[in-house]
């Protein structure tokens, strides 16, 4: 879980900002901070001037900035020692030596960019951007001047700098009256302009923009903020440069922009947002005055404290409502409002509406998790740079439009269909349910869901188990998930590495059960090169049965275990791993740290005393179980595997980011997406073929029957031991959709278990068409290539001819030629009785094919020659051969004959030495001058 929100010094003035006349675009703000840590970038001002604005009570005072300058200049020697620096002059320090140090200040000021909301966005169907969530290290929402209405702006300057309009930057008069009375001990006043406020809190946000250490943090502002006479010098010399760069009005609204309002609420948009439930633009007399009552002192004045006993509820908020006033004051003094206005804002009561900030992806609903994953994405990828706090950090503070790959509709089909058929909660099933959508080609997340509610509030969690931290569909890094193992998911990696090595989808093997102990499988990740089953292990096919001898098409329709063993027993283990390693799939748990412990269980320490941990690889374990789905792996990563198919051989890492917008309106750059080949285009396509024939006639079936539009779709289901997990995956050439239900903790058999809506065990068959029917309907699919007719056959061979032989020897050889053998009976044969009669096939068949082996029972017969035998011998040379079917004689005339010629046999069917049964129909024709 991710640390909680870093709480900054408060009142802590927000980083600054360029004052800028451009209004940053609208926004629909719905949701609120990250818990996380966090960076910014910089950037220097050195010249460049910013836009003008239209002046806002009165042109702003050039030429003040300029006398202000001159002034400052000529008389530093009397104004700083005495009425600006009082403790230089107690400390000797000469006039002479204080011009020096003010002419040796740059000109310009090191202006930050504001830290902002950076804001995540998902697709609605319409192409537009929905809000899911925002993120920020202070509160706030930047402003233009348009969108802050006049009270506000008249009510600050009464408030904070009556004379902001007529000075050069420097209030003279209010500065001295203030030295002058805190050196004769009256009460203390503050004499800095609204500029002098605004260099002090860019000075501020300087010195702690590359910090994440709150210590630092700490020590970096109280350094920034230390009453000594050099900062008070600078922020004079910084006051007059950034007065002789920008207007008045300029100047203002970066300060409305910046100021804190107490705690993290920064900037008068987030205050009139926080304190009164509007904006900055339709801010009342009153609400304004009372905000900018809250600038001078926040923790004094602010109004979300209703128990407090000198500015609460009880008394009506006194402290604010008396520098609300003392500021309506100021406001009708200097002419900005009439009395009468006067009058009834000072009648009026203090009467907050507080709108608490809402907190970052728990307010997403749904899309939660997917927003969960956006924010580890800027915190992993090393593409945002080195560091993992700075990278966060950046994100929250830097004011990002975060458009994802989220696609509104399919998410909300998703969400609906987990909702509708799976709880969130079971008391004696700690059941969980995922689906999450990936775009073949391209990697875009187009739907990330599960039947929990988001939440990384610890007391939530502990308190409602409906609620998670954990995405169900990520990995450990990405989601704080270990994985689920997938079941017959995994076979397609067999199946690919079956196709890439040569072998053909009509190819055969011996799928019969059998204890598989001492068998050797080859393993070239292995020191000796194989793997030797050292257990007894029998593996059963989930309906049961002994097994057969099946193609890898009938194994991979039928989700045969048997046969997929069997397959596995002629491939690469290693490379059925590398196989899915290509395609993007490693185990779940990657990342998690183990602490090194010795034999006895305690733990091994560094040099330093410090407990020491391994990292998890994520290699995948590639034992001969592993083939049926038994390492841990995440759903995102089987949703790119068969994305990988789907695209014809391409794998694309899964992204969730296609563009990022800065405040300015510039494109920052995105992680790329990766794609590589990982097959070959006939590999995929014949794996396509195959999946297509899961779907439609195999155990994927349920699925398919139920859509309600359709495309061109392949798929494959998926059950661990005791169904303790179910999966239906599939994919178009447009999405590919991974459906999961399982136990997140526990071993409760699905099969045993009924839902409302029905067997838990059924329950990814009516959630995943439902998902995929929107798909299909959105996206559409096209007809996946062709297979190869080379890797529909596979690899040919050669039938050995045993006719004559045995039983037993035919089975020898066949067997030692590679092919399976299969005991077809009794046939019709003029072979001795019991020897082999035939084989199907026979001759050249696909290499490991199945070759069924018949025996001969004896009962044929060479038919015998009857040509020229006489009409009335044939019946008896029939009979003499044991042929006891009387024959059938045709007549044909052949005038050529002498008259007494005797009636012989031309021709006979079936024709001489054919084998026949003993009571076959033997038809003759013989010919005589006349019939």
């Amino acid at each position: 879980m991710r640390e909680p929100l870093r709480a900054l010094p408060d009142p802590l003035p927000s980083p600054a900002c360029v004052p800028t006349a451009t209004p940053r675009r609208n926004r629909i703000v719905t949701i609120g901070a990250l818990t996380a840590e966090p960076s910014v970038r910089s950037r220097i001002l050195s010249g460049e001037r910013g836009p003008t604005l239209s002046p806002f009570a009165r042109t702003p005072s050039r030429i003040a900035g300029l006398l202000g300058f001159i002034g400052m200049s000529v008389a530093a020697g009397v104004l700083a020692t005495v009425a600006i620096t009082p403790a230089l002059a107690l400390t000797s320090v000469a006039a002479n030596d204080t011009i020096g140090i003010f002419e040796d200040l740059p000109d310009y000021l090191e202006i930050q960019p504001l830290s902002q909301r950076t804001n995540i966005y998902a697709t609605n169907s319409d192409g537009s951007p929905k809000l899911l969530a925002y993120f920020y290290e202070q509160n706030r929402i930047e402003v233009g001047w348009d969108q802050v209405n006049g009270f506000v702006k008249d009510a600050a300057v009464a408030g904070e700098d009556p004379r902001y309009y007529d000075h050069g930057g420097i209030d003279l008069q209010g500065t001295v009256r203030a030295v002058l009375n805190n050196a004769l001990g009256r009460p203390i006043q503050g004499g800095s302009s609204i500029t002098q406020q605004y260099v002090k809190n860019v000075n501020i946000q300087n010195a702690i923009k590359d910090l994440t250490d709150q210590d630092e943090i700490t020590a970096a502002y109280e350094a920034a903020t230390v009453q000594t006479e050099s900062r008070k010098i600078r922020e004079m010399k910084y006051a007059i440069g950034l007065e002789k760069r920008y207007t008045k009005d300029e100047i203002l609204l970066g300060y409305l922009n910046i100021a804190g309002f107490g705690g993290t609420v920064y900037g008068i948009e987030a205050a009139a947002n926080y304190y009164f439930g509007t904006s900055a633009a339709n801010a009342t007399l009153q609400q304004s005055a009372s905000l900018m009552a809250i600038v001078n002192n926040p923790e004094k004045y602010r109004l979300d404290y209703p128990d407090s006993e000198t500015n609460g509820a009880a008394n009506g908020y006194a402290a604010n409502k008396s520098r609300r006033d003392y500021i309506l004051g100021n406001m009708l003094e200097e002419k900005m409002i009439t009395q009468q206005e006067h009058d009834d804002a000072v009648a009026a009561p203090v009467e907050p509406s507080i709108q608490p900030p809402s907190g970052g992806c728990a307010l997403a609903g749904g899309s939660g998790f997917f927003c969960d994953y956006v924010t580890r994405v800027f915190k992993n990828d090393e593409f945002f740079g080195d560091d993992p706090k700075a990278r966060l950090r950046n994100f929250i503070t830097a004011g990002y439009d975060v458009y994802t790959t989220l696609d509104v509709d399919v998410q909300a089909a998703a969400e609906a269909a987990i909702n509708d058929n799976v709880p969130w909660h079971l008391d004696d099933f700690d059941i969980g349910a995922t689906v999450v959508t990936v775009q073949p080609g391209t990697g875009k997340i187009l739907a990330m869901a599960q039947n929990k509610r988001y939440s990384v509030d610890p007391e939530d969690l502990a308190a409602d188990p409906t609620a998670t931290a954990i995405n169900y569909n990520a990995d450990y890094d990405y989601g704080g998930s270990t994985g689920f193992q997938p079941g017959s998911t995994y076979k397609i990696f067999t199946l690919l590495e079956w196709l890439k090595e040569g072998h053909g989808l009509n190819e055969g093997v011996d799928a019969r059960r059998k204890d598989l102990r001492g068998t050797a499988w080859k393993d070239s990740c292995s020191p000796d090169g194989k793997y030797v089953l050292g257990e007894s292990w029998n593996p059963r096919n989930d309906e049961g049965g002994n097994g057969g001898f099946w193609t890898a098409l009938y194994n991979t329709m039928n989700s045969e275990n048997t046969g997929f063993i069997a397959m596995s027993k002629q491939l690469d283990l290693c490379g059925i791993s590398g196989t899915a390693n290509a395609m993007g799939v490693y185990r779940a748990d990657r990342g998690v740290e183990d602490m090194i412990t010795d034999d006895a269980g305690n733990p091994v320490l560094d040099a330093e005393g410090n407990e020491t941990y391994s990292v998890r690889s994520g290699e995948l374990v590639h034992g001969p179980s592993s083939v049926l789905g038994t390492n841990e792996v995440a759903p995102l990563q089987m949703a790119g595997a068969f994305a990988t198919i789907a695209s014809g051989g391409t794998y694309c890492e899964p992204i969730a980011i296609e563009r990022i917008v800065a405040p300015d309106g510039t494109e920052v750059p995105v992680p790329p997406s990766k794609c590589t080949k990982a097959l070959e285009p006939e590999v995929a396509a014949t794996a396509a073929y195959a999946l297509q024939q899961a779907f439609q006639r195999g155990t994927g079936s349920p699925t398919y029957s139920s859509l309600t539009n359709r495309a061109p779709t392949l798929g494959k289901t998926g059950t661990t031991d005791e169904a303790e997990a179910t999966w239906m995956s599939g994919a178009t050439t447009k999405a590919a959709t991974v459906t999961g239900v399982f136990n997140v903790t526990g071993h409760v058999n699905e099969r045993n278990y009924y839902l409302d809506s029905g067997q838990a065990a059924s329950a990814r068959h009516r959630i995943a068409p439902r998902v995929m029917s929107a798909l299909n309907a959105k996206y559409g699919g096209d007809e996946f290539p062709a297979a190869s007719q080379e890797l529909l056959r596979g690899q040919q061979a050669t039938v050995p001819d045993v006719r004559g032989l045995s039983i037993d020897q035919a089975k020898a050889i066949i067997e030692g030629a590679g092919f399976g053998f299969l005991d077809g009976g009794q046939q019709d044969s003029d072979l001795p009785v019991g020897t082999v009669s035939g084989t199907t096939p026979s001759g050249q068949t696909s290499k490991s094919s199945i070759v069924t082996v018949y025996t001969s029972n004896g009962l044929l017969k060479a038919l015998p020659d009857l040509t020229g035998v006489q009409q009335n011998a044939v019946a008896g040379a029939l009979a003499s051969a044991g042929f006891t079917a009387a024959p059938t004689i045709q007549c044909e005339v052949d005038g050529a004959l002498q008259p007494n010629s005797p009636a012989l046999v031309k021709s006979q069917d079936p024709s001489p030495g054919t084998a026949a049964r003993s009571d076959v129909a033997v038809r003759v024709t013989v010919t005589k001058r006349t019939c």
